[in-house]
């Protein structure tokens, strides 16, 4: 086992320390009350040490969201699968990801109101709804990018432009019916088939018109 392994396992390890331990204390004493320091004291770090980790308070909450990117740019790029389905792949990762977690909790009730008041505390902090806004513009952006690359065309053309920020839209649905639909009394895999629906509907308002993206890259493939 070499030691580069063994210091990313530890660095794994903390990283997800730092952000369980500020999700727990967030969600018990609310978000404007509990300092980055205070975190760092909890897990017995430096604050320097948590912002090495995440480059702000915020980040500490939706840590969660940023491989969302990567999955961006791994389906957006596939030349098997169409823009929409290529984001209902990422989309539908991220909803049995949720799932599973949410099913195999010792205490399933508890842990659907636990995801219940994580959504609460996002809504009811300005920071917070601010920053999950810049992440879905920066998601937009790579969407945009990866789009472009793949027809030909350059991010800032408006096919690519619209077409991203229409994608990143089911990601919106996906969050606020969740929202709706997952809550306690409700059998998780009940609400989590009800979400994906409003999303597949959400789907077909879009994909006739992003099946006519031009493809100029297919054309100086052809040409050449």
């Amino acid at each position: 086992m070499s030691t580069e392994g063994l210091r990313e396992r530890k660095k794994r390890a903390m990283r997800q320390q730092l952000s369980d331990t500020a999700a727990q204390m967030f969600l018990e004493h609310g978000y404007d009350a509990v300092r980055v320091a205070d975190v760092a004291e909890a897990c017995g770090v430096s604050e320097k040490t948590v912002f090495n980790y995440f480059p702000s308070k915020e980040a500490l909450v939706l840590d969660r969201l940023e491989p969302t990117a990567d999955a961006l740019r791994t389906h957006l790029a596939d030349p098997a699968l169409p823009p929409v389905a290529a984001m209902l792949k990422v989309l539908d990762d991220e909803l049995q990801g949720l799932s599973a977690s949410l099913t195999t909790a010792p205490d399933q009730v508890e842990a659907v109101a636990r995801y219940r008041k994580f959504g609460d505390l996002i809504q009811e902090a300005p920071s917070l709804r601010a920053y999950q806004s810049d992440i879905a513009e920066r998601f937009a952006d790579v969407a945009a990018e990866v789009l472009a690359s793949r027809f030909g065309l350059e991010p800032a053309d408006p096919e690519p432009q619209v077409a991203a920020a229409a994608l990143l839209g089911l990601w919106k649905i996906q969050f606020r019916a969740l929202r709706t639909h997952l809550r306690p009394g409700r059998p998780i895999q009940d609400a989590v088939d009800a979400a994906a629906s409003e999303v597949q509907r959400a789907a077909g308002l879009i994909e006739a018109g992003l099946a006519t993206l031009p493809n100029r890259a297919e054309h100086v493939t052809k040409a050449g």
